[in-house]
């Protein structure tokens, strides 16, 4: 597994699972959104309250992507990253699934307005 986003293939990222469809990559991030939504809920949240809070399938898709490219169960491999190395990245995943494009551009309108 590379720690960098660019790969040899005209800077297409390189991460574990970037073979899989986006059928099952969003299948995924799916479970993994409604696991939350029940663990949540069942700490007493509302479910009105729980669900605005939390990101689109698509932006989950693009969450875990980044989580297995940067480490174990989301760890950094090596160390943090600077605003514009997470820019480049998301830049790779919309080239890598261009269906993710809305989702990776939210997830880097968030970047950008925190690193300001």
């Amino acid at each position: 597994m590379s720690e960098t986003p660019d790969a040899p293939r005209g800077g297409v990222p390189e991460f574990r699972g970037a073979g899989r469809s986006l059928e099952v990559l969003r299948a995924e991030a799916h479970d993994e959104l409604a696991a939350l939504i029940e663990l949540r809920c069942r700490g007493g949240e509302d479910p009105w309250d729980v669900v605005p809070s939390l990101p689109t399938v698509d932006e989950q898709v693009v969450i875990g992507i980044r989580a297995d490219a940067r480490g174990v169960e989301g760890v950094p491999v090596a160390g943090g990253l600077g605003a514009e190395d997470e820019l480049r990245f998301l830049r790779g995943v919309a080239l890598w699934h261009p269906e993710l494009s809305r989702a990776v551009w939210s997830l880097m309108g968030r970047i950008d307005a925190a690193s300001h």
